[in-house]
């Protein structure tokens, strides 16, 4: 019952963040729209407890890691994202590449965790996650494996995706 407590209260907050300025109700909401979203909040709140709150597990409830998510995206993943934009513009007008597709190894427990790693992979321009296997290994295409690099068995993760893996693990295990 306090997953889905908890559950609505998140949904409802996220939900009023991006919904304010539209209305007159304290200069942020109308009625209509807090009614909606305490609607709204108690369907997904009952839909999305199981994922939030996986067996009694409350971690991902903690605030301190809803921040260093925040932090996450506009320090270290914003930048990255910047720098992988001009990498893939400078190797599309000069036509260097070699794409391919490369195996790491990210040691992440939770599905969460490589979650969040692959979809941070998969946002980041020249760079796609393919596929995991049973030891939560991931395979990546990569828009240009560096010379030798192929012939590796598993990449260095910090080649492919930098420090994303440390914050998947900061922010979801």
């Amino acid at each position: 019952m306090i997953a889905l407590i908890v559950t609505i209260i998140y949904t409802f907050v996220a939900y009023l963040a991006l919904t304010a300025g539209s209305g007159s109700f304290l200069g942020f909401w109308s009625v209509e729209e807090i009614i909606m979203g305490v609607f709204l909040s108690i369907i997904v709140g009952a839909i999305s407890r199981k994922y939030l709150c996986k067996s009694g597990d409350y971690r991902m409830l903690n605030p301190l890691r809803w921040l260093l998510f925040v932090v996450y995206g506009f320090g270290p993943f914003f930048f990255a994202m910047a720098k992988a934009n001009i990498d893939v513009a400078y190797r599309v007008v000069t036509g260097k590449i070699r794409p391919g597709i490369v195996k790491i190894k990210p040691e992440l427990k939770t599905d969460f965790g490589v979650t969040f790693l692959a979809n941070s992979i998969t946002l980041t321009p020249g760079t796609l996650s393919v596929d995991v296997d049973d030891e939560n290994n991931l395979y990546v295409h990569w828009i240009n494996i560096p010379e030798g690099e192929e012939k590796n068995e598993i990449s260095k993760i910090e080649k492919v995706c930098g420090s994303f893996a440390k914050w998947a693990r900061r922010v979801a295990e």
